[in-house]
């Protein structure tokens, strides 16, 4: 009786990220790539290599970020991008190739925060911005030397005085923080493993466990030395996709019902958790969802999603779509092929104003016996032309067939207005 018809259809999907270096070689840049919807990681990975001009004995490892540190390193190429929601926070992190497999080492930024509790001051430290991330082949010794060598490096480009070229970057030795020069300016670097215990500049091995999850090393910055850094590329991650209206289409570029028609009956695949159990194979196989139409009733009516959510947000649609009045022709669209045209007429539609939060219903009703429109609008009811009937805030769509049948469809219609008007007359 009804269809509930999707109102944007795109077969791709964009995604910002950031990426980092781990060489120093440029500070983060963020990037947003156009992605298939029904994508996997590798075909985010591939986007971003084309935009970023990897090279050969580079990779990318894909991170999603929580409260300030690394919560799920994405590895697995063949990942549904779908699992990735637009309101996520993507860090991608760009890395040498390795013949062996790695370990990480993600290095989480916390600031100097003054804690006025319980009637005194004391400093601690707050986790803050994005972490960086270092690999190291597995099985490999690594000093609070190298550990010290990579956050230099990583950082160098962040500073505000930064200078392109590395051989002014020189380090110096101190007995509990080491101290490095980016263009004669000092600032402190003070690494903290998670037992809490300071890493010095040494020649003594640290322990980097042999698994997918990353060695946590905290950073503190001091106020001094954090106002050095350009917190720009450190704070401002941004979601996955940020939503915004889309712009108002103009009368000479509307969407088509038709095209609506088209998304709402596209073959699309299926995602790994509705697998298809195939009964020849006797396995689970990929499978791809095809809806058609088989019959179609005297009265149809057509209903436009307008209304979007996602795990955090919900918004409305108010995209104008251009529908027919007369002669919505339905016959290409039938699976079961007959020689009747399917043809349709609108005669009524109800339309929603405002947002999610709340709204306003109206409706426009044609009255066959008179060939005439009526806004109704709660106890207001007032005439209104034909081409007043075509908005972006049609909600609902009501037709009823037209052609050889006509006249039996018609005075069934007739007669439920009819009826509908007596009724509410009394």
């Amino acid at each position: 009786m009804y269809l509930s018809l999707p109102l944007q259809f795109a077969s791709t999907r964009s995604m910002s990220v950031v990426v980092f270096t781990c060489d120093g070689s440029a500070p983060p840049i963020p990037y947003t790539v156009s992605v298939p919807k029904q994508g996997r990681c590798r075909d985010l990975i591939q986007a971003l290599s084309n935009a970023c001009s990897l090279r050969n004995e580079e990779r990318l490892l894909i991170a999603e970020i929580r409260n300030h540190r690394i919560h799920l390193i994405l590895e697995d190429p063949v990942l549904q991008l779908s699992t990735i929601k637009d309101d996520d926070h993507l860090a991608v992190y760009r890395l040498p190739r390795l013949e062996k497999r790695a370990s990480y080492v993600q290095f989480v930024h916390r600031r100097e925060d003054l804690d006025l509790g319980n009637n005194s001051s004391s400093t601690s430290w707050k986790p803050y911005g994005v972490p960086l991330l270092a690999q190291i082949s597995r099985n490999e010794t690594v000093t609070g030397s190298d550990i010290h060598e990579m956050a230099r490096k990583m950082l160098v480009p962040m500073f505000r005085n930064h200078v392109a070229q590395h051989s002014a970057v020189q380090s110096s030795l101190s007995t509990r923080t080491q101290s490095y020069h980016t263009d004669s300016s000092k600032f402190q670097l003070q690494l903290i493993d998670d037992s809490n215990t300071v890493i010095e500049q040494t020649d003594y091995a640290i322990r980097v466990p042999q698994s997918s999850v990353a060695t946590v090393i905290f950073v503190n910055w001091s106020k001094l030395d954090i106002k050095k850094l350009n917190t720009n590329h450190l704070e401002h991650l941004p979601e996955v996709f940020k939503y915004a209206p889309p712009a108002k289409r103009t009368r000479g570029e509307p969407l088509s019902l038709y095209a609506c028609l088209d998304a709402f009956l596209r073959e699309e695949p299926l995602v790994p958790e509705e697998m298809w159990y195939c009964p020849r194979c006797k396995e689970q196989r990929q499978a791809s969802k095809k809806l058609d139409l088989w019959r179609l009733p005297e009265v149809l009516v057509i209903h436009l999603k307008r209304f979007s959510f996602s795990r955090s947000t919900k918004h409305k649609l108010e995209t104008f779509v251009n529908f027919p009045i007369h002669d919505l022709d339905l016959t290409n669209y039938i699976a079961n092929k007959i020689p009747q045209r399917q043809t349709y007429e609108l005669y009524a539609v109800s339309n929603h104003y405002g947002s999610m939060a709340s709204g306003h219903y109206t409706a426009y009703i044609k009255l066959l016996d008179e060939n005439r429109w009526y806004n109704f609008d709660d106890s207001h009811v007032s005439a209104i032309n034909e081409e007043e009937v075509k908005s972006g805030a049609a909600y609902v769509l009501f037709y009823r067939r037209v052609g050889e049948a006509d006249g039996a469809a018609s005075n069934g219609t007739q007669s439920c207005v009819k009826r509908s008007r007596r009724s509410s007359q009394r």
